[in-house]
């Protein structure tokens, strides 16, 4: 498809409606609102993908090097064909092809740095006087694309920050979190691509995951090497598929058979609750203690229905002592461990436990809460984070929105800004040209400077005129999102 209609329709002919002499449309891009309680800042992550997938990949694929009359002729018709008798015209997208290149400037922060609500992380303006209407032409195709990573790892490094915080308190083995929380969230996504780039922004704050299609966007799209670091990983696992073929009557035989023929050694995740997790837990593992302690390597308990939060650390109104105690101590009374320094029980190390569906920030915290209570270390559990945390986010999770707040008009500059009466502030835009200054190490914004002050600060040029100027690689972000 031509990269010109990854737009909305309204799009197409703002073109004529800009004042008559319009040479200039200066935007940005922002996180305006926070609608998860406690997150004030917003990890930016996502734009060196849309500028080399879609500004210059596909333009260049699907537009510059194509036929122009074949473009324009195509272009002609879905707009006739969409909009019934305009005024749309062709002049623009002809000369645009004539150009070869998209006359664009984006300027923006580092990818993977925290920035404030109501601080602009891009800026994007045109650079040739006759192409003002492809800045807030790209507003759709950028937002789109945008949004949902920046989301992503925001709220993976708030899964961060919490397990982090636990295993500092009460774990032996804190760098252990680069595992504990582990990526589960693609069959849940919202098609292929996003579940590529939620799953790309997960793997700033951790290394597991479940979506392989990942691992090759950050080498294509990051500089990534899997040959030479760790962009992510997992572990051989079960489904229930595989449990119930072994029949209810023998899941202990199929217990035996994986963790003794098939995975003799290294990690293995088997689903443990397709009938009875309590059976399993008091029947099956001690009858089969001997089996999982002479392994050279661990067996993950893996329980995937209930409240994770009771059935992790127990249900203190259970209805039996097994619900009572959950899945930890169980596992605890079976194969014991040690005591570590600060005072708290881990695992032995054969085994261990992951729960993985409809985890979220508050039971996360739980969950770690309330094995501290009860004496444990918190990394004795993995977490699967999955689509119930990733994909029940919107573009207004964090209010993104782009704005242009900044236009010249027959060589005069004007500084242009919304701010409805009937809004609560949120919509309110900044006005004029933006500079971003870094002050205690927070980004703040400081708008209606001059063209001098709009090029010094914390934005810089990440593209201009057809070429990317900054190919930053995963370990550079990962190192910028955990310093």
């Amino acid at each position: 498809m031509n990269p010109l209609l990854y737009t909305d329709g309204y799009k197409v002919d703002h073109r004529r409606q800009y004042p008559e002499g319009t040479t200039l449309v200066y935007s940005n891009w922002t996180p305006r609102k926070s609608r998860i309680e406690g997150i004030e800042n917003v990890v930016f992550f996502g734009l060196q993908y849309f500028i080399k997938k879609y500004m210059i990949e596909d333009f260049n694929t699907n537009f510059f090097n194509q036929p122009k009359a074949e473009i324009c002729k195509r272009y002609s018709r879905r707009i006739n064909n969409y909009l019934g008798p305009n005024q749309v015209g062709i002049d623009h997208i002809e000369a645009l092809h004539d150009l070869g290149y998209l006359p664009m400037v984006i300027k923006a922060l580092p990818e993977g740095v925290q920035v404030p609500i109501r601080v602009p992380m891009v800026t994007m303006y045109n650079t040739k006087p006759e192409f003002f209407w492809l800045t807030n032409y790209f507003e759709t195709l950028l937002s789109t694309t945008l949004w949902m990573p920046c989301n992503s790892a925001t709220i993976a490094k708030e899964y961060r920050t919490i397990l982090d915080k636990y295993a500092l308190e009460t774990s032996s083995v804190p760098e252990f979190v680069d595992w504990q929380g582990h990526d589960f969230s693609m069959r849940g996504m919202a098609g292929l691509e996003a579940a590529v780039m939620s799953s790309a922004a997960h793997l700033l704050s951790f290394t597991g995951t479940d979506t392989i299609p990942t691992i090759d966007f950050l080498e294509d799209y990051y500089n990534a090497n899997s040959d030479t670091e760790l962009i992510g990983g997992s572990v051989a696992a079960t489904e229930h598929s595989v449990m119930c073929m072994g029949t209810n009557l023998g899941e202990q035989e199929t217990f035996k058979r994986l963790i003794t023929e098939v995975y003799a050694n290294g990690i293995v995740s088997i689903v443990s609750d397709t009938w009875d997790l309590w059976k399993v837990l008091t029947e099956y593992l001690p009858n089969l203690k001997n089996e999982v302690l002479a392994r050279d390597g661990k067996v993950v308990i893996r329980p995937d229905s209930g409240d994770p939060v009771d059935i992790i650390c127990g249900h203190p109104n259970g209805t039996s002592t097994e619900e009572k105690k959950g899945v930890i101590e169980l596992l605890w009374e079976i194969f014991g461990g040690t005591t570590n320094a600060k005072g708290y029980k881990e695992l032995d190390a054969h085994i261990g436990a992951i729960y993985g569906d409809s985890i979220t920030l508050d039971r996360a915290t739980q969950i770690c809460e309330r094995l501290k209570q009860k004496g444990f270390a918190s990394t004795n559990v993995v977490l699967g984070i999955g689509s119930f945390t990733y994909q029940y986010n919107t573009r207004d999770t964090f209010g993104f929105a782009m704005k242009a707040t900044y236009g010249e008009v027959n060589g005069e500059g004007r500084e242009i800004y919304k701010d409805p009466i009937t809004d609560d502030g949120t919509k309110k835009s900044a006005k004029g040209l933006i500079k971003i200054e870094k002050q205690n190490g927070v980004y703040q914004l400081i708008d209606q400077v001059s063209w001098e002050e709009e090029n010094q600060g914390e934005l810089k040029e990440v593209y201009r005129d057809g070429k990317l100027l900054i190919d930053e690689s995963l370990t550079e972000i990962r190192k910028r999102i955990k310093s």
